[in-house]
């Protein structure tokens, strides 16, 4: 079954034990049931979201050997249709607020700061620490904004993975967002399935699969609730470039993966 992304709200805010945004849809019933039958009840302490950008359902099946990493390390699949127009701080101001880009107000490539309730204030009145390590002028360091948590914005996805290393490390936030947008930069350059792109979608593997493993060492005293979960998919264009935005399966329809590691 496909779900709508404003269903993962909810979800999140669940498997961290907080209430979900004032108006966020409803929870994702997969998610609901993954949450209660693997934790038995009980709730994360520790949700880490990595954000890979652009990377559609087509991309993951085609390609699902660059994604073995991912797979391997994950527990669940949940396919969803992402919102219109599918770009990308639209996409992110679903995913965690919960509501269709009518209600949270970004309706089309814009980046102001969402005055709507989002899962990082639900987080933030629970007496919780939420982080988010992007990239300069990206979306999601951009419309999350004017919230009491930390911010740390970089330049390149090297420097942002670094970061959530030491993050990881420090293991003192109780939600961490990390995004990385080299699939997306690099694939409106040379199109969703060229060379250059392609490696960038193995890195994004890559790196899941490495802050899995360092979660897995210093997060061993948590219940962590893990996603990879990108914000919309892509489709090639004349020229060879890739491009998204449209209503069409390859920019809608997107696959996020989920684990629990339990400590």
């Amino acid at each position: 079954m496909r779900y709508s992304l404003d269903t993962l709200a909810a979800a999140l805010c669940y498997a961290a034990g907080v209430d979900a945004p004032e108006k966020a849809n409803e929870i994702n019933p997969e998610l609901k049931e993954f949450i209660d039958s693997t934790l038995e009840g009980k709730k994360a302490d520790r949700v880490f979201m990595y954000n890979p950008d652009a990377i559609g359902q087509w991309i993951y099946e085609k390609y699902e050997e660059l994604l073995k990493k991912v797979t391997n390390r994950t527990d669940i699949k949940v396919e969803y249709e992402t919102v219109m127009p599918s770009v990308t701080p639209v996409c992110f101001g679903t995913m965690y607020t919960g509501v269709q880009p009518s209600v949270h107000g970004i309706q089309k490539y814009e980046k102001p700061v969402l005055q709507i309730e989002t899962v990082f204030d639900c987080l933030i009145k629970a007496g919780k620490k939420p982080v988010i390590i992007a990239q300069t002028n990206c979306s999601i360091a951009k419309i999350f904004l004017e919230r009491e948590m930390d911010y740390f914005i970089y330049d390149t996805v090297e420097e942002i993975n670094a970061k959530a290393a030491e993050v990881i490390m420090q293991d003192k936030y109780d939600f961490v967002v990390v995004y990385n947008g080299n699939y997306d930069s690099i694939m409106h350059k040379f199109g969703p399935e060229s060379i250059e792109a392609l490696s960038a979608l193995r890195a994004n593997a890559e790196a899941f699969s490495m802050f899995d493993v360092m979660i897995k060492k210093y997060w061993s005293g948590h219940n962590t609730f893990m996603a990879f979960a990108m914000d919309h998919g892509c489709h090639e264009i004349d020229g060879g470039c890739g491009s998204h935005g449209l209503d069409m399966p390859e920019d809608l329809n997107i696959m996020h993966r989920y684990k629990i590691v339990k400590n």
